[in-house]
């Protein structure tokens, strides 16, 4: 068969370039159709506006499929591993258009790095054209990127536990925000957990911020038994997992109207509460639906209207207690964190009251 030529689309006035339009990057299931290189640029183009608001001016990590996403594909765990077929690109890469922006960032290592910064829509379409299906923006913009303006509740089931149970933690967490002073913007992950992004002035760390979500967290423990900030797996149980590192310093979330790679090509969607609580499964909204839902509107259009202070919550963090938390395996180590090894493998002679191995 003769190869397809590549097609150029219009992007808000800005020519994107989309080579072997059709690749299939989502297969066919039983509720939607096969999804072309070129369905996916256009559901990025379509959605476009709506996803500059929301990721504009940030940080972006890409996640790249570049042969499409197929079952039993595997995502690259790191620059080392060479068997993945997807991987995340935080370097831009060469060659990139003039009209793609980057951002400087810096990791925990102290490395930094020119990072994906989306000025236009035509440079979302651009990543797409790469391969790109999930978008994962850092919680700062471009002109501050130490001081991040969003804390982001990450509900993730554990296994036993459903999308009915995030469910119903996120609305408890709106309720616990209202009280608190602040208002919580629900999306779903585009699996099964939900993420409750909360607007606030860019006047704290990523230290803070996680504080604040371990504070959240704590508080809804308290008031939901099946809630757990545990971070080793195995004192988890059949509850809700609230990731508190992923507000740290280069931990990210699928972006608002986001692809993901699972069948049927579903999104990481907006909502509004009443939407969520009405909500049963979260893969009916995908490449297929999604367009229609957003040309009703845009539920996180107001997210920038009303910035709110961490204050409460870190309140929160200094009364309720439990101290410090591990951090992810890849951080140093960090002053008053647990020991970083498993519980059930821990021997306490060989730790100190810092939680420093001791030889």
């Amino acid at each position: 068969m003769a190869k397809a030529q590549p097609v150029v689309l219009d992007v808000a006035g800005r020519e994107v370039r989309v080579s072997s339009p059709d690749r299939v990057v989502y297969e066919a299931t039983d509720r939607t159709p096969a999804f072309t290189k070129l369905d996916v640029c256009r559901y990025v183009a379509d959605v476009g506006e709506a996803m500059m608001r929301a990721l504009g001016e940030r940080p972006t990590a890409m996640e790249r499929w570049p042969d499409g996403w197929r079952e039993g594909m595997r995502l690259a765990t790191g620059p080392t591993d060479k068997d993945g077929d997807g991987f995340y690109q935080k370097r831009l890469p060469r060659g990139a258009p003039d009209f793609v922006e980057t951002v400087q960032v810096r990791f925990p290592s102290g490395r930094t790095a020119d990072e994906l910064c989306p000025t236009e829509p035509a440079a979302l379409v651009w990543a797409a054209q790469m391969g790109t299906l999930t978008f994962h923006p850092w919680p700062v913009r471009r002109p501050d990127v130490d001081h991040p303006d969003e804390l982001r509740l990450d509900l993730d089931p554990q296994p036993g536990t459903t999308f009915a149970d995030a469910r119903r933690v996120a609305l408890l967490a709106r309720d616990v925000l209202e009280e608190l002073g602040l208002t919580g913007w629900p999306k779903t992950s585009g699996n099964r957990g939900v993420h409750v992004y909360v607007r606030i002035e860019p006047r704290w760390t990523f230290e803070e911020l996680r504080h604040a979500a371990i504070g959240f967290g704590r508080e809804l423990e308290r008031r939901d038994a099946g809630v757990t900030t545990a971070w080793w797996k195995e004192e988890r149980g059949a509850r809700i997992f609230l990731d508190y590192n992923q507000n740290n310093r280069d931990r990210t979330i699928a972006g608002a109207w986001s692809l993901r790679p699972r069948p049927g090509a579903p999104v990481s969607t907006p909502l509004t509460w009443e939407d969520l609580a009405g909500l049963d499964d979260p893969s009916s909204l995908s490449l297929a639906t999604v367009r229609d839902r957003l040309a009703e509107g845009d539920p996180w259009a107001g997210m920038d209207d009303r910035p709110g202070s961490l204050e409460p919550l870190l309140d929160l963090w200094e009364t309720l207690p439990g101290g410090e938390l591990s951090f992810p395996p890849d951080y140093p180590k960090m002053p008053g964190e647990p020991p970083r090894v498993q519980p059930s493998k821990k021997v306490a002679a060989h730790w100190d009251d810092e939680g420093n191995r001791v030889e």
